[in-house]
């Protein structure tokens, strides 16, 4: 039985959610990585990063390499990009155009 396409949009938007998964996207837009750089870069606990690289890595959205005794990590695609690029326009465009209440937000 094939899941419905919403419900995999939603298995998509809940993977993502998390602050360090989001960071390591936007870090990887630039090109791939290695772990000790994106621990650097992101600065949170080894174990921590290793949990959020091996749920993206679970997921496909990135892929990793060893490199030596070095894992690079890249994104899978390029359209992870363009769905970061499409929230940071969504949370612009909340933030900055008042609410139909005209109530702007904060």
């Amino acid at each position: 039985m094939s899941v419905p396409l919403y419900r995999a949009k939603a298995d998509l938007l809940r993977m993502l959610g998390h602050p360090v998964r989001i960071r390591v996207l936007e870090l990887l837009q630039a090109g791939p990585m290695a772990v000790r750089d994106l621990l650097a870069r992101t600065e949170v606990e080894s174990s921590t990063l290793s949990q959020r690289l091996a749920a993206l890595h679970r997921s496909g959205i990135v892929i990793s390499a060893r490199e030596g005794s070095t894992v690079v990590y890249a994104v899978a695609g390029s359209e992870v990009g363009e769905l970061l690029r499409a929230a940071r326009r969504i949370l612009t465009e909340l933030l900055t155009v008042p609410q139909e209440d005209g109530v702007v937000a904060p």
